[in-house]
């Protein structure tokens, strides 16, 4: 006897027969997986046995170009999708003739043919990927729908709250689907929420929110492709809460001991194969031999390539290609100035000229962050763009960094580019996770590039305390994938500005709130690129090298002029923080024996130490003195003015020049 009541609908025997095939073939997959897992043949599985019905009714009811960002029990949705199952295995082998070249595990991996967005162990920010893609397809009138996947446990995650309101502010068509199947690993969900049911979530966030048996494939099929069709011509994001049970334990090693053992039991007659293939045969839409047929057919064929699979060696390590595929290929072509007008501007007007003009370029360029349209940012950055780009393309945000740098990411996966705007540098915590681990890491783990700029209005100087004046250029620094410029004067500010928004590789663009409206600079009106990646000698001299960027540029030249040694000290403006330019520093070092590294970040575990250390390293026989380094102090920046002058390395870059000339 059925434990699920299907209702076929107008769907043809055909239709019905294609939708068991899909729900059977992750089953037969999964079950080879778990014999090959007890022979030790391989390494980790996360089961989704039990839960098939949801993977592939979502996937069979949209559109093959419409995006998926699965999670960890989602197999249904790479097998419905039609990946070939030998590239498949060999992906969860970590061989290199997977989807990743053995750089992701199981399902981490995503794939631009099939519109597959990998996830990543942080679970909720892919629901934000998802609206950047659902944002594009808007913006486009691509009539395109996004469906993300998320645990009953992940909705406690922010990523969740954010995203979801992001999505209802501006009526994405983005389809969430939480998978409630009782657990997140052995929490159980009256440990995770409060509220009877996760749709009740939805509530606040103004949008629709359904339950759904999520275990009956047809019920999720109509439900999906009905709201899937609506969305393509009424844009607006959806919730589904589909309720599941995990049949196996959070993956195989965690075991299933924390479960009563009569959800088991209950669950069991539930089964979402099991039931839907007895109902076609009752129904007899389909014979036990056709069954029979398909099954031994897709056993076989799956055994044949998973054979193959096996027979494939592992990646040989190449640390020239591992290091090539950290970025995106880009070959820079520096724009000249044209010949014409020039005038007067301070940095602020250059960043605005910079933007403005990008805008006028590329056509698919957006700008999105807090406060940026008709009030024009925190800084008057974009004052009047609005009136001359509109309001799809000069976005305000909710108050929600996270979503919004991952909005930036899926927006790239459909050709785009966005400049996104912290309002203080200091905010981006709250948008870590999508930059160190989403951004930085997305064209190596799978060849998709993040076309995103991340503005960072940084520095003290303004006695504006500890939470809106800090320097954390070295938290990105140190992230692969990622590239840091850094800025100090009007013609770099716009011309690197320029640069990094033609670059398909993810940007941390720094730019020092002192210097928005204290310098001026005649520029070019017109558009024009700084090379990124190159130094800049900004003044010339044969005894000391000072190496610098940002800020410490105008403290070096004040402190040269100060000590009257002009033409004893040359000064660096590195420009570019990642990757920076050990040649141009090296002809100095060689040139000069003796260097002082300075920035206005905190000293330890700052640029400079890395800097002296590669210096130490690949300049030694040329040093006559030991390299120095000066930074602010070690401490959170304080707000009075005095002791915020204190702490930060102005006056004690005099003091160690002197030593460095004396030496």
């Amino acid at each position: 006897m059925l434990s699920i009541t299907f209702d076929r609908k107008n769907y043809s025997d055909e239709t019905l027969i294609h939708l068991y095939r899909e729900i059977a073939k992750p089953r037969l997959f999964e079950e080879k997986m778990l014999v090959l897992l007890r022979q030790g043949r391989i390494s980790k599985w996360f089961s989704g046995i039990g839960q098939e019905a949801i993977s592939v009714g979502c996937t069979l009811a949209l559109e093959s170009t419409d995006y998926i960002f699965p999670m960890h029990r989602n197999l249904g949705v790479f097998t419905a999708r039609g990946m070939d199952l030998f590239q498949l295995f060999t992906q969860f082998q970590g061989k290199r003739t997977g989807f990743s070249k053995g750089r992701e595990r199981s399902f981490h991996f995503g794939s631009k043919e099939h519109h597959i967005v990998g996830m990543i162990s942080h679970l909720g920010p892919q629901m934000s990927l998802a609206n950047g893609v659902a944002l594009h397809d808007k913006m486009h009138h691509y009539k395109g729908v996004s469906l993300a996947f998320t645990g009953d446990g992940a909705t406690s995650q922010g990523e969740f709250h954010e995203a979801l309101n992001v999505a209802a502010v501006w009526d994405l068509p983005t389809i969430f689907v939480i998978e409630n199947n009782g657990y997140g690993l052995s929490t159980p969900t009256a440990e995770q929420y409060k509220c009877k049911d996760l749709i009740d979530k939805g509530i606040g966030y103004g949008m629709e929110a359904i339950q759904i048996d999520g275990n009956n494939i047809l019920e999720v099929y109509s439900t999906i492709h009905k709201y899937a069709d609506e969305l393509r011509y009424n844009p607006r994001p959806i919730l589904i809460e589909a309720m599941t049970f995990r049949m196996r334990g959070h993956e195989e090693a965690s075991g299933v001991k924390y479960v009563p053992p009569h959800l088991f039991e209950e669950w069991a007659l539930k089964d979402p194969v099991g039931n839907f293939e007895a109902y076609l045969l009752n129904a007899g839409v389909m014979t036990p031999k056709m069954v029979a047929d398909f099954k031994d057919g897709f056993k076989h064929h799956l055994n044949e390539q998973i054979d193959r699979a096996f027979q494939q060696e592992m990646p040989e390590a190449n640390t020239e290609e591992e290091l090539a595929d950290v970025y995106a290929p880009f070959t820079q072509i520096v724009h000249n100035p044209k010949q014409g007008g020039e005038s007067e501007k301070r940095f602020i007007d250059a960043i605005s000229d910079g933007l403005s003009q990008s805008l006028e370029r590329h056509k698919d360029l957006i700008l999105m962050g807090q406060d940026i349209a008709e009030y024009g940012g925190a800084f008057k950055i974009t004052q009047g763009f609005v009136e001359k780009f509109g309001k799809e393309r000069i976005r305000n945000t909710p108050l929600c960094e996270s979503a919004i740098v991952g909005a930036g990411l899926g927006f790239a996966f459909k050709g785009g580019k966005s400049v996104i705007e912290m309002q203080f540098a200091d905010f981006v915590t709250c948008g870590f996770n999508q930059i160190i681990n989403n951004l930085a890491k997305m064209y190596w783990r799978w060849g998709q590039n993040a076309d995103v700029v991340i503005r960072m209005p940084t520095g003290a100087g303004v006695s504006a305390g500890p939470f809106h004046s800090q320097s954390n250029e070295a938290w990105f620094f140190h992230t692969p994938g990622l590239k840091v410029v850094y800025p100090s004067n009007p013609y770099d500010a716009k011309g690197l500005l320029c640069a990094a928004i033609e670059d398909p590789n993810p940007f941390m663009y720094f730019e020092h709130k002192v210097l928005y409206r204290s310098i001026l600079d005649t520029i070019p009106d017109g558009y024009y690129t700084v090379p990124v990646g190159k130094a800049k000698v900004v003044q010339e001299g044969d005894e000391v090298t000072i190496i610098t960027y940002g800020m410490g540029v105008h403290w070096a030249i004040k402190a040269v002029e100060e000590m009257q040694a002009v033409g004893k000290v040359e000064i660096i403006d590195l420009r570019t923080l990642l990757p920076w330019d050990t040649a141009t520093v090296q002809e100095s070092v060689e040139k000069t024996g003796k260097v002082l590294v300075c920035h206005e970040d905190t000293l330890t575990g700052g640029i400079a130490g890395e800097i002296a250390a590669w210096i130490g390293e690949h300049c030694f026989r040329s040093l006559d003195a030991p390299v120095m380094r000066e930074a602010s102090l070690d401490t959170p920046v304080p707000f009075a003015a005095p002791l915020e002058q204190n702490f930060l390395p102005a006056q004690r870059i005099k003091e160690k020049l002197k030593k460095l000339l004396e030496f």
